[in-house]
Order: structure tokens, then sequence, then C-alpha cells
């Protein structure tokens, strides 16, 4: 068995901390029209999204630093239990590991960063009584105040994931790119062992 561990909002649009604009349904469908090309050799998992786990949905959009001040660190630990065990389990032959550019949790080689001292922590809850308009341009306004920048270094789960896992296949899906992530995934899953 080979074994393709995918971020739940790449699949599931829904995830996301304001909720799926366009490039997240395109992004879902497709990859699961990618998945659906696989052999039966391949297995998928999908973990629990470590944000909705944390603080729920919707939520403010917030970087890896505020996620940090939250408590990230220990829930990304539970999540990458639960992959090990697994991959104990399991035993898969390969195994490759997609996520999202920019998540402040789930990025591979990039994520957001800002400073968390002036970050409106009461955002959090407020976004849960929020309509989605409402939500769209409020994330939108955060961003900007915050001075999110994307920067050259992974998410916390992936952080843990790569140190606890380094022999595994790390790939980022970047949705502003979609058919170039999907391209870049085709060549690793279709890769040797």
């Amino acid at each position: 068995m080979k074994l393709l561990v995918i971020a739940p909002c790449l699949l599931s649009p829904f995830y996301v901390y304001r909720g799926p604009k366009e490039k997240e349904y395109e992004t879902a469908k497709a990859l699961r029209r990618l998945i659906g090309e696989l052999d039966e050799d391949w297995a998928v998992l999908t973990y629990p999204c470590p944000e909705y786990e944390l603080v729920g949905w919707p939520r403010a959009p917030a970087s890896r630093e505020v996620y940090e001040r939250l408590g990230m660190r220990e829930r990304a630990k539970v999540i990458a239990e639960f992959i090990g065990r697994v991959l104990t389990e399991e035993r898969p032959e390969r195994v490759v590991f997609v996520g999202v550019k920019g998540s402040p949790t789930c990025g591979v080689f990039h994520t957001s960063s800002s400073d968390p001292e002036g970050y409106p922590y009461s955002a959090m809850g407020e976004f849960r009584y929020l309509n989605k308009e409402r939500r769209f341009g409020r994330s939108k306004g955060i961003v900007e105040e915050q001075d999110f920048r994307l920067v050259r270094m992974p998410g916390i789960l992936f952080e843990v994931l790569m140190a606890r896992f380094p022999k595994g296949t790390y790939l980022e899906f970047d949705k502003e790119d979609i058919e170039g992530s999907l391209e870049r995934l085709r060549v690793a899953l279709e890769g040797a062992p």
C-alpha cells in the first residue's frame, strides 16, 4: 500500500477559516478527480483539521505565531500521533504528505507570519456570528491590518510531521496555481517508491 496524507481543506473546502471561495471549490474538485484516478495501491488519509480542532469554525484568519500562542503545537502533536499510528499499523511502502501553501498549520514550505502582540484575539469568537459576506470582508481587513506575510518555513503541524516522518515526500498545494500544483502532485504520486 501507498498512502496519500492530505490536508482536509483541500478535499472539503468548508474547513477554510472564513468559508470557501471559488479557488477552494476548484481545488477540491480537481483533487477529487485526481484521487479517483489513483490505482488500488493508494489509500488516502485526511487528518482532523488542526485549526478547526483548536478554534472551531468559522474563525478569523491568523498567522503561525497567533496559533502558537493559542496552543496549536499541542494539537499538532495529537494529530501527528494519529498519523503515526496509521503509518505504524498499515506500514505503507510510500507516503506522500500534501499541505497548503501559506497555512499557519498545514503550510509545508510557506506559512503566514505576523506580530501576535496586536492581534484581535476576540475576532475568533466574533466570526461565529458573521454571515459569509461579512466574514469575507472582515477576513480581508484582518489580513491587511495585521500585515500577514508569506514566509519560507513550515506551518506548525507540518513542522512536527517533517521532524517525525522525514522519509515522507512532502508537497505544498498552491490554490493560486491549481494546475501547477496538480502536476507536481501527479509526478510525486507516479514517482518511484
